[in-house]
């Protein structure tokens, strides 16, 4: 062949503990022919939120132990906070700073050995820790194809790798794990070869969503990533959305917005709450556009609509100026 594509994904990763098959990953759920009648989830990532909350919501006593501080690292630390709360006002039980050391069947029970040497026992154990690039016995070592420690795929922006006739994509190279970057990123191997056209992903305007409860929505740079940009401006917002004050619901919303000092520029937007992705994805599209507070300003408000208070912001809630918070 004149040129390989290597799209093989991953697959969930397990930790290597004693009793490990007793758990079950993401890809195992769907084929549970019970619900049990309590459940840990170990992660702390898209995944495990996820199907925390459906647990939850399908009333399944639900622990979620996560070896970090707070669920979904990497994101804005406001959405963090946020989601944290959220799950814990759905009944969700959080556990820090901890990992699961080990698992025995007990009866009808698993139980989960702590790496605080806690005991507990369970009627389901999910694992939902990380993924890991379905690149081995294929070849590539053979081909002299580059892998990182990991075992993914090393290629440049166009997603080639260090041979020139074989390219990767997907989560077998390690980036965003997302199944529409996937598809971007095979759409533009093929215009870069096949149509004189040469494409490459811009993964620094990738938004992405957390479909727990409640929804997490972001694009760009957090706040922290931002300010050590240079001088920023944001503007935050958390209220009570206008629907909710008709019935007892007292579900908020969190939206926050990173500009440049200088100039405006949107450099991130991050949302908390109901319908949070169906804003950031129509949000993305002027962001990757290179828009400026000034553009949003532009824009009337549609009353009474969440989205409105993207358009309506008016100071910022707060400025670093030299790396400082003012």
């Amino acid at each position: 062949a004149r040129y390989i594509l290597v799209a093989t994904g991953g697959h969930a990763y397990v930790p290597d503990i004693p009793g490990k098959e007793l758990g079950f990953t993401s890809r195992e759920a769907f084929d549970l022919d019970r619900l049990p009648h309590s459940i840990l989830i170990e992660g702390g990532g898209y995944i495990a939120v996820e199907f925390a909350t459906v647990f939850a919501g399908l009333g399944v006593p639900t622990t979620l132990v996560y070896r970090g501080d707070r669920v979904l690292r990497g994101f804005d630390e406001d959405l963090r906070t946020g989601l944290d709360a959220g799950l814990q006002e759905r009944g969700i039980r959080l556990i820090y700073a901890t990992t699961i050391r080990a698992l025995e069947q007990k009866g009808d029970d698993v139980v989960a050995r702590f790496s605080d040497e806690i005991d507990a026992p369970f009627g389901a154990v999910m694992f939902a820790t990380g993924r890991r690039p379905n690149s081995g016995g294929i070849g590539l070592e053979t081909a002299g194809v580059e892998l990182g420690p990991d075992g993914s795929i090393k290629v440049d922006r166009y997603s080639r790798t260090n041979v020139d006739s074989i390219y990767a994509v997907g989560d077998v190279t390690g980036r965003a794990q997302l199944t529409p970057v996937a598809v971007r990123e095979g759409w533009y191997v093929a215009e870069t070869l096949f149509n004189d056209n040469p494409q490459w992903v811009d993964h620094s305007q990738i938004g992405t969503a957390v479909f727990a409860e409640p929804e997490v929505a972001t694009i760009g740079l957090t706040e922290d990533e931002a300010a050590t940009h240079g001088d920023i401006d944001v503007y935050v917002a958390r209220f009570r959305p206008m629907i909710n004050t008709l019935s007892t619901k007292s579900t908020r919303i969190l939206m926050k917005l990173i500009t440049e000092g200088e100039g405006g520029r949107v450099l991130g937007l991050h949302v908390l709450g109901k319908e949070a992705a169906e804003l950031v994805q129509i949000a993305a599209v002027a962001i990757g556009m290179g828009a400026t507070k000034a553009d949003f300003d532009r824009a009337i408000a549609m009353h009474p609509t969440a989205g409105e208070e993207l358009v309506t912001f008016k100071e910022p809630t707060y400025r670093y100026r030299a790396g400082a918070k003012v």
